[in-house]
């Protein structure tokens, strides 16, 4: 949903986004006027389709509207209403591929115009492809919406697309706990999905990767494929170095993480000017590679009570799990395990 300014480094969602969750918070009594003057939106930002509102703005009006609605699994609805058209050039790309494996490389690729502070990953997995989802924000308030908006999304994609035959030996695992109901589940993911799991996936059987696509046109694929390729690259244009270095360390999920040479080499440029380039904005390298450190280990810390702490510091790259209790002390002022008990403590 997401994209940069041209010429600026301010994140921006194209309004239609916010004008659709408009009009979904309008069918439960929600006044659209309070709504967006209480998101600092003004009415003609959403007056035009090719019009942009920042982030900022549309993270408020989801908080905003997820309030006012009164219901904790709005994000379930409005992915449903982000038909495959929602997303432009990205939808078109992928839905006119040749098999799902051809639009799966495509969604993956481009994913960040539309949701740059998410990504997606592909891997073969046994018998099952999986497609995992990773959020990259701190706005831990809206973390189950986030989710609930890209994958409900991808299955009204996938039941426009194939009907329920990837639901037929499928899984769709969130992190976050069960809900109260989960009806609202069972209509978009049927019995498949499973809560309290340490990542955010749908999976399903490998062999239906060689599914054709009902809509496929080379021509029409290639069209939209050339206009993502020029919105992402007007993207990295716009964006700080700082920017790219974290978007570069936060894409590896394994545990591992790049060294200054290994961003460097994806940057096409030295160490040395790498680093000269973050210091001109004002950082060090190490510092950012701390910094995702420290945002990974609060994540697992408060959404994974199975992980054991010394497992979470060999998953974030510790040999020796002290070293992560002394960088854990130098960032919270507490140890891991006090941490955790403070938010399983802390009331909902």
């Amino acid at each position: 949903m997401t994209a940069m300014l041209t010429g600026g480094t301010l994140p921006v969602t194209r309004a239609h986004y916010a004008e659709i969750l408009c009009r979904l918070a309008g069918e439960r009594g929600v006044g659209r006027h309070e709504l967006i003057k209480a998101a600092g939106i003004r009415d003609a930002q959403l007056g035009h389709p090719d019009n942009f509102i920042t982030l900022d703005q549309f993270t408020e009006l989801c908080r905003q509207a997820l309030a006012r609605c009164g219901d904790p699994g709005l994000g379930l609805e409005f992915g449903k209403r982000l038909k495959f058209t929602a997303h432009g050039a990205l939808s078109q790309a992928a839905i006119s591929c040749d098999t799902l494996k051809q639009a799966l490389r495509i969604l993956i690729k481009y994913f960040r115009i539309r949701f740059a502070y998410m990504s997606l990953s592909f891997f073969i997995e046994g018998d099952e492809a999986v497609i995992q989802l990773d959020i990259h924000h701190d706005t831990e308030d809206l973390h189950r919406f986030n989710i609930e908006v890209v994958l409900a999304s991808m299955m009204d994609v996938n039941a426009l697309l194939f009907g329920q035959r990837l639901l037929d030996g499928g899984r769709c695992l969130v992190d976050y706990p069960s809900p109260e109901t989960v009806e609202a589940y069972r209509q978009v993911f049927g019995d498949i999905v499973s809560f309290d799991n340490e990542v955010n996936q749908l999976r399903f059987r490998k062999h239906l990767l060689d599914l054709p696509m009902s809509l496929s046109n080379p021509v029409a694929r290639r069209v939209a494929e050339a206009q993502c390729e020029e919105e992402l690259r007007q993207m990295d244009a716009s964006s700080s170095v700082t920017e790219r270095v974290v978007r570069l360390l936060e894409s590896v999920r394994d545990g591992r993480l790049l060294s200054l040479d290994d961003v460097a080499g994806q940057l096409h440029v030295s160490d040395r000017t790498l680093r000269r380039q973050l210091a001109a904005e004002g950082g060090r390298f190490q510092a950012l590679q701390e910094a995702v450190r420290h945002r990974r280990a609060l994540k697992l810390l408060r959404r994974n009570n199975l992980m054991a702490i010394d497992e979470i510091a060999e998953h974030l790259g510790y040999s020796d799990p002290s070293n992560f209790a002394r960088a854990f002390r130098k960032w919270e002022g507490i140890s891991p395990s006090a941490w955790r008990r403070l938010q399983q403590d802390w009331p909902d």
